[in-house]
């Protein structure tokens, strides 16, 4: 729904996968083959299929036994393309076990080793709720030829130890809680289309400071181009060394790699950074600072530390735009990936005597090109 409803054009003409392979925050080897080597009709197909499941298929999970298995083998097939293409850390995994609950003890059951099988087997032939209500139920329609009265099996059962009073209360207070959350993510959605949906706004803004539920308006739009930001020291302030990354795109004859269900933090939240200006996130000039203090945490972020014996004179951050390689390139000089040096990203920082910090140059750039 958010898709189409964020009037991205990619979407509404079948484009997205285009160049969305080589676009995520941390693309993998496999997604450089699906965006080289797939024709774009195929880009087009999955495309349009991606907002068939979305919109239809999820559907098929309140249907019969059969289509909620055929629903669980549909997304578990594409959940596996998702996690081989790009790498989304844990959320795809997430989506997997989901799916489990698609599926029944009879459909799960010619998974389960031998020897485990037993305890299945038993869970099979026990009676069912209905037949317990039945048995129940039966006598309690007796009448004693006295009185006319119902057995005592008749009488209602309550709970009445502490135990089942404490289970009720917390039944009842999780339905109110996942209601609560239920409300907050709903009319979100609705708003996208129902701007001026009467509906109270407490309830969501009450649950806002707790960020546990929105609206999730994943890959709405998508990015168009591919930047990221590289953390460089040096001590003459001509000559520059670049600190390494241990898993985001850099050097560009290295392999994409797929670590998911990992989710390195660090190299995440420098590719959202890298879609707006250094003072929009903190987190680029911190790591400047820190840098120039040579600190033993951030430095274990990276895959390596090229000023071992002391820290620079002088850390900068740049900006890169990345792209994926063509075949031919990659055949004659082995390249994963194209860059070109756009300029400075942030201010370049040195750290005095007095152990303050202070800005040598400003950026050259004030955010990525809007291009």
């Amino acid at each position: 729904m958010v898709k189409l409803a964020s009037g991205e054009p990619t979407w509404r003409n079948l484009t997205a996968m285009y160049e969305y392979y080589q676009n995520g925050p941390l693309p993998t080897w496999v997604g450089w083959y699906a965006e080289q080597m797939l024709p774009l009709g195929f880009q087009k197909f999955v495309a349009g299929a991606t907002l068939f499941m979305e919109l239809v298929l999820v559907w098929m999970a309140f249907l019969p036994r059969r289509w909620r298995i055929a629903c669980c083998v549909i997304v578990t097939v594409w959940q596996v393309g998702v996690i081989a293409t790009a790498n989304y850390t844990f959320l795809n995994y997430l989506v997997l076990v989901l799916g489990v609950l698609l599926l029944d003890d009879r459909a799960l059951r010619r998974f389960v080793p031998e020897r485990w099988r037993r305890g299945l087997d038993q869970t099979a032939q026990s009676p069912s709720l209905r037949e317990i209500v039945q048995t129940e139920a039966a006598p309690a329609l007796s009448v004693t030829s006295a009185g006319q009265e119902l057995s005592a099996r008749a009488q209602p059962r309550f709970p009445t130890k502490p135990s089942g009073r404490l289970a009720s209360a917390r039944l009842a207070i999780a339905g109110i809680f996942l209601t609560w959350i239920a409300y907050a993510t709903t009319v979100p959605l609705i708003r996208m289309f129902w701007h001026e949906v009467p509906l109270p706004s407490a309830p969501i803004a009450a649950l806002e400071p707790f960020r546990i539920a929105n609206e999730y308006g994943l890959f709405a739009v998508m990015t168009p181009h591919r930047y990221e930001i590289e953390f460089q020291g040096s001590n003459d302030g001509q000559n520059w060394t670049a600190y390494p990354f241990r898993y985001k795109p850099q050097d560009v004859y290295e392999r994409p790699r797929i670590y998911a269900p990992y989710q390195p933090r660090f190299d995440w939240n420098l590719w959202f950074a890298s879609l707006g200006s250094w003072m929009q996130d903190p987190l680029v000039p911190r790591t400047e600072e820190m840098l120039l203090e040579n600190d033993a945490d951030v430095l274990g972020l990276f895959r390596a530390n090229p000023f071992s014996a002391a820290p620079p004179k002088y850390v900068r951050a740049v900006l890169y735009p990345y792209w994926f390689s063509t075949p031919e390139e990659k055949r004659t000089q082995g390249v994963w990936w194209k860059r070109q040096l756009l300029g400075t990203y942030a201010p370049t920082l040195e750290r005095g005597a007095d152990g303050k910090f202070a800005v040598v140059e400003e950026p050259t750039l004030a955010g990525p090109p809007q291009i």
